[in-house]
């Protein structure tokens, strides 16, 4: 066992951080690790499974705030795929609204290629917030 994932079982021991919280960082080492020699098996990177949402907000004065929201990647992908059976007029309304609210998507050129490409590429992505106390990280796992 290496030295960082030793240092992570020891916070996770001493309750500095939660089991998942040490699972991510567990799973962040493995893919910092170095790549296989040549010639030895090449290993695929695992399907993600979950959109995850963490905000950690340490400026308010009843203490820091976290916030973690795991959306199981299935669910977006059926909604993509429920899109498709929206009836016209009311993809319309729902375009409209989303557009009022500032979220310009029209649901009707949401593809299930799309999301797919979009979770390829999303690896890890900080979300600046304009806040030094407050950091937003989106990633799947």
């Amino acid at each position: 066992m290496n030295e960082q994932r030793r240092q992570v079982l020891q916070m996770l021991a001493e309750g500095k951080i939660t089991a998942e919280e040490a699972e991510r960082l567990i799973d962040a080492l493995a893919r910092q690790e170095p790549e296989s020699p040549p010639g030895a098996a090449s290993r695929q990177k695992p399907r993600p499974k979950y959109l995850r949402f963490v905000m950690h907000d340490s400026s308010g004065a009843e203490g820091p705030t976290r916030i973690n929201i795991r959306v199981p990647l299935q669910l977006l992908r059926a909604g993509v795929r429920l899109a498709s059976f929206i009836p016209p007029q009311a993809l319309a309304k729902a375009n409209a609204e989303l557009t009022k609210a500032g979220v310009p998507i029209d649901l009707a050129e949401l593809k299930p290629k799309d999301l797919e490409d979009l979770i390829d590429q999303l690896d890890e992505v900080t979300v600046d917030l304009d806040d030094p106390d407050t950091k937003m990280q989106v990633f799947c796992e």
